[in-house]
């Protein structure tokens, strides 16, 4: 993996919890109280942060050649581990929520990257190899 891989793995990674966080900001008030039913928030977070998930998988595939399979593994791993990370220093203390709370409530939630990352790459390798 080169320099600029590596860059848009970690820079694609960072706008999965990014771009999500930022749009949330809309859905409360300015002392963290849910404008809305905290339901309908998560539930559009989800939404958005899958669709945003998605289509930087599928850009960050356009570079990708070979070992389809391999990168989605890797791409998953790592976009999981940066959310937990910058969940875990920044969303945590805002929300005031201990780990073992986090962990049931958001935490588990990000396993979707690497199940639609490995998905992709298994989808590609697969046709990949259908056509050479």
């Amino acid at each position: 993996m080169n320099v600029t891989q590596t860059g848009r793995l970690i820079g694609f990674g960072i706008l999965t919890w990014l771009l999500p966080f930022l749009l949330s900001l809309l859905f409360y008030s300015p002392e963290g109280i849910p404008l809305y039913d905290v339901f309908l928030i998560k539930t559009i977070l989800l939404v958005f942060s899958t669709a945003l998930g998605v289509f930087l998988i599928l850009v960050y595939f356009g570079n990708i050649h070979a070992h389809f399979v391999r990168e989605g593994i890797l791409l998953g791993i790592v976009w999981l581990l940066i959310n937990w990370v910058l969940d875990i220093l920044i969303l945590l203390p805002l929300a005031g929520m201990d780990f073992g709370t986090y962990m049931a409530q958001v935490g588990v939630r990000y396993l979707n990257i690497p199940i639609i990352a490995t998905g992709i790459g298994y989808a590609a390798e697969q046709a990949a190899q259908r056509t050479g």
